[in-house]
């Protein structure tokens, strides 16, 4: 008897669900980068105007991009007109290239434009290993257009648009993007739900907790996090804010009792935390990184 065995490769399907009138939202994966999920393990915006529509973050490969951009022209007929990356980790810019060949306006924080540049061939080696031919077709190019300072306004459409910048946090050109008249705020990786958040070489727990403290003053009634399910400002606060207080607090503790990393790591309350997905295996992580980064102040 002869068996037959078929592989089924996946691929992600990326679709926009309505969050209010005009705002729409494509909610990412929660793991890590892998070949199913084509790196789009992080939240898409997009918002709809009379003259044109705005993406909030451009995807991590040109094929991916290209499906994001299909998925907007299900939602509407309006041309895509701007592309805000809200900061430099790979799945926000990575996509530029395809919307780049189409015509369409990149925009970023001006502080993104070193770390961009800096990391961007490590990004693109690091998802080659996992994407392998998926990522074919992408050229890391930066956003066509840097806007500076710590608010900037937009308007497109009768809809305004700000961008607050308070430092980064998770990467140096970390950006909020603020809907006032809607009450809807874009956190980019300001806010993670759902999951641990990450820190990496590039990140600054006080940054972010600077850039948080934006999202305490303005009081979104609707936030779009980064990394996990749409949400409101006490879930923000709880799973991304206290955690940043809570490994600050603790290994400043640590530190003046001259405590080591690893009784840092050890000790740490991760009670609060552990529903979130990957807890058991990123704290840890995250205790270190905090330990390095508040002895090095």
């Amino acid at each position: 008897m002869c068996l037959l065995f078929s592989s089924i490769v996946h691929s992600v399907e990326v679709d926009f669900a309505k969050v209010t009138d005009d705002v729409y939202a494509y909610i990412g994966d929660t793991d890590g980068r892998s070949y199913q999920n084509e790196g789009l393990n992080a939240n898409i915006g997009l918002i709809v105007t009379p003259v044109g529509a705005v993406l909030i973050d451009s995807g991590a490969t040109f094929q991916s991009a290209k499906k994001i951009h299909a998925a907007v022209k299900k939602v509407t007929s309006q041309p895509l007109k701007w592309v805000i990356n809200t900061g430099g980790q790979d799945h926000r810019w990575l996509g530029n290239g395809y919307f780049g060949s189409q015509g369409i306006e990149t925009i970023a924080h001006t502080n993104a434009q070193a770390d961009m540049q800096s990391r961007s061939t490590a990004q693109m080696d690091s998802l080659k290993l996992v994407l392998k031919e998926r990522l074919d077709g992408t050229t890391p190019m930066l956003p066509t257009r840097f806007v500076s300072g710590s608010n900037t306004q937009m308007e497109l459409g009768g809809i305004l648009i700000e961008l607050k910048y308070r430092g980064g946090g998770h990467t140096p050109g970390d950006v909020l993007v603020w809907l006032p008249n809607k009450n809807i705020l874009f956190a980019g990786d300001v806010v993670y739900v759902d999951r641990v958040l990450g820190l990496q070489q590039v990140s600054s727990t006080q940054a972010w907790l600077q850039s948080f403290a934006v999202v305490d003053e303005l009081k979104p009634q609707i936030i779009i996090p980064g990394h996990g399910r749409i949400t409101n400002l006490a879930t923000a606060q709880a799973q991304t804010r206290d955690l940043l207080l809570a490994l600050r607090a603790h290994v400043k503790n640590e530190i003046l009792g001259e405590g080591d990393m690893n009784a840092a790591v050890k000790s740490f309350n991760r009670a609060p935390y552990a529903h979130l997905k990957h807890a058991d295996i990123w704290l840890p992580q995250l205790v270190n990184a905090t330990y390095l980064e508040v002895e090095r102040e």
